[in-house]
């Protein structure tokens, strides 16, 4: 019996965590990408302002904490799915070396491999279930986190002060150049962190 390659499933669990990482952290910034700014805007009523986004998401707090949660739930899956295939490649070297030895029947070595062989498909199976799993968890986690932010903004330029409120990130960078006054991240991200942490200590 063929050694049993458990090597793509494992790589497209960690692929998740791949993606995950360039999907949301700030890794490959722009050189050129418009800097969050320590200080409140200064942009005047009816100004054209923006968000950097990477920034925003790195430092929000919704994020970071969904992001730990997910992580951990992947390295468990991680673990689990590596202990399994090595327990099946033990499975199957003790297999191969009775077989060499002549310590099996035929009807015994038969039923083994069978075995070994339902049990590395159900691994396959799980790893790949498993992986589609985490990848719709990761949408959902994405989704959440824009949604609260999409609605804090909505929130926050309910006055209508702002005619316009651009979004800039690494990969779609809207913003060439920009006065770091109308740069509005820190104020968006100070408004978020103090919402979703008081909403945190209520539950």
């Amino acid at each position: 019996m063929k050694k049993i390659n458990l090597i793509i499933n494992i790589i497209l669990i960690l692929a998740v965590a791949a993606l995950y990482v360039l999907h949301f952290t700030g890794q490959g910034t722009s050189a050129n990408e418009p800097k969050a700014t320590g200080s409140s805007t200064s942009a005047p009523e009816g100004a054209v302002v923006y968000i950097n986004l990477d920034s925003l998401v790195n430092q929000y707090d919704m994020y970071n904490d969904l992001r730990s949660e997910f992580q951990n739930k992947l390295s468990a899956i991680e673990n689990d799915i590596n202990k399994q295939g090595r327990a099946l490649e033990n499975d199957i070297k003790s297999f191969n070396e009775k077989m060499q030895r002549g310590l099996l029947t035929h009807s015994q070595a038969e039923s083994i491999s069978n075995d070994l062989g339902m049990r590395d498909q159900e691994l396959r199976n799980m790893a790949q279930q498993k992986q589609m799993e985490m990848a719709e968890e990761e949408s959902v986690l994405y989704n959440k986190v824009m949604d609260a932010i999409i609605t804090y903004v909505d929130k926050y330029n309910s006055d209508g002060r702002f005619s316009l409120i651009l979004s800039t990130t690494a990969a779609t960078n809207s913003v060439l150049d920009g006065d770091p006054g109308l740069n509005i991240t820190e104020d968006i991200l100070k408004g978020l962190n103090e919402e979703y942490i008081k909403n945190r200590n209520k539950k």
